[in-house]
């Protein structure tokens, strides 16, 4: 049995409380890792009809029952990492569907171990 965690997304508890909370509100939802921009680099979530992901979208996992994508070209920066969606105190991404609970949610991030890049290549 391995302890090796090659997911390359996971979610803190709040943030699956979030989670839970925007998916009673919204229905089903999705996230998708912002590049920048306007609202910084966040994970941004939206209504499974309010955003359509690009054919240059890569599918890092789920969390929460909801898909995480990420552009391919970002993914180039991060891949070597597990990204950790949290939940921190103040204002959301004005487009993400957090946006005015007074939380939002936060991207941490970890390099995998040799191991788990190993086992993921």
């Amino acid at each position: 049995m391995s302890n090796l965690d090659t997911r390359r997304v996971i979610a803190t508890d709040a943030a699956l409380d979030l989670i839970a909370e925007l998916r009673r509100d919204y229905g089903a939802l999705l996230f998708h890792q912002s590049g920048g921009c306007c609202d910084g680099s966040s994970p941004m979530c939206y209504a499974v009809s309010d955003f359509m992901i690009g054919d240059a979208d890569v599918l890092l996992g789920e969390i929460g029952g909801a898909p995480f994508y990420m552009s391919a070209a970002q993914f180039d920066y991060w891949r070597h990492t597990q990204l950790i969606i949290d939940v921190v105190p103040g204002r959301g991404g004005m487009f993400s569907l957090e946006n005015g609970r007074e939380k939002r949610f936060l991207t941490r991030s970890r390099l995998f171990t040799d191991a788990e890049a190993a086992a993921i290549e």
